[in-house]
């Protein structure tokens, strides 16, 4: 059984960066698209960045110009680098891939970021 495993959260400073890092593994196919959601505090998931196999990307508007999603193919590995971090970001970072109608989805790692 393939899963997708997340690391690089952790507790950051305003302003302050963090590196999300997602691996595919197990037996889980070539995925044409790979990204990442959250879900802060009390509220639902959603949508942060996405990336696709051609490397075209997606971004939330609060994200633009301070996230960058990249990945390595050859590593099945997606990136999330975090760049002048707000308090707002804080939430659980969940990596996110798709494969024609088939989604994946990893555990989730904690994001906080404090003042």
């Amino acid at each position: 059984q393939g899963q997708l495993v997340e690391s690089g959260g952790g507790l950051v400073q305003a302003g302050g960066s963090l590196r999300l890092s997602c691996a595919v593994s197990g037996s889980i196919p070539s995925l044409n698209f790979m990204g990442w959601y959250r879900q802060p505090p009390g509220k639902q998931r959603v949508f942060v960045a996405a990336i696709a196999n051609d490397g075209s990307r997606n971004y939330e508007d609060s994200v633009k110009g301070r996230f960058t999603i990249s990945r390595d193919n050859a590593k099945n590995t997606v990136y999330l680098q975090m760049n002048s971090l707000k308090l707002d970001d804080t939430a659980v970072y969940y990596c996110w891939g798709r494969r024609l109608s088939s989604h994946y989805w990893g555990q989730g790692t904690q994001v906080t970021v404090s003042s």
